[in-house]
């Protein structure tokens, strides 16, 4: 269980997060929506350990994370969450089974270990044949399920997307939204997608709708959806 209690964040002085407060749904896909300038990346990265908020906590199962040494810090963020990002930020000088596989080298793994892993999930996801392929060799919904891959490595108990599946046609778009469900409903991951897409969000187990600063609206979304299934 991720809560977030009474959380502020200044840039300067401009104060981006005014007291948010809220209980993100365990295993489930949550989607935060809203304008532009609405908070939601500063959000995730304090959910993500990215950013410190100046007040609040970030509770995971009851533990304040910013209580955390800088070093335990970073070793929790590591284990636990996995981030993707609109640019799916693939190293480019490496191959893609390459780049899945750092998280895992950054945890401690052997090389072998590592890349075994990253060489599974890569298949499990529609990329075995494209292990050795460097990012400048996929396509955009390819590089993406990569970067999901990557997330995935270290086995996180949370994902944090900030948004996905911003710079994807169409037809990609829905097939990765689709693995969100897809992995979320098989592994009991817990997703959270920073989005503009409504489509996206009106198909997610929980919406948080943001508007300078604040939450405006929590909704529960319990109805059938094609798109999870």
């Amino acid at each position: 269980m991720i809560k977030i209690d009474n959380i502020r964040k200044s840039f300067g002085p401009v104060e981006v997060l005014r007291g948010i407060s809220l209980e993100l749904r365990p295993h489930a896909v949550t989607s935060i929506v809203g304008p532009s300038g609405a908070g939601k990346t500063t959000l995730l990265q304090v959910i993500g350990t990215l950013e410190k908020p100046d007040a609040g906590q970030v509770l995971y199962d009851g533990v304040d994370v910013n209580s955390m040494t800088d070093r335990r810090l970073s070793a929790f963020r590591n284990s636990h969450i996995g981030f993707v990002f609109q640019n799916h930020q693939l190293l480019p000088e490496f191959t893609l089974q390459e780049n899945v596989a750092l998280p895992g080298l950054i945890a401690g793994s052997s090389r072998r270990q590592a890349m075994e892993r990253a060489r599974s999930l890569l298949e499990e996801l529609g990329l075995g044949e494209r292990l050795r392929h460097k990012p400048s060799e996929l396509s955009g919904g390819e590089a993406q399920r990569g970067a999901v891959a990557r997330a995935l490595l270290n086995n996180p108990s949370v994902v944090l997307a900030d948004e996905p599946s911003g710079s994807l046609d169409s037809h990609n778009r829905s097939e990765l939204h689709s693995l969100f469900f897809r992995l979320c409903q098989q592994t009991g991951l817990t997703f959270v997608i920073v989005t503009h897409d409504e489509t996206l969000a009106q198909v997610s187990h929980q919406v948080v709708r943001m508007a300078d600063g604040r939450i405006t609206a929590v909704e529960s979304i319990a109805e059938h959806s094609e798109l999870r299934n």
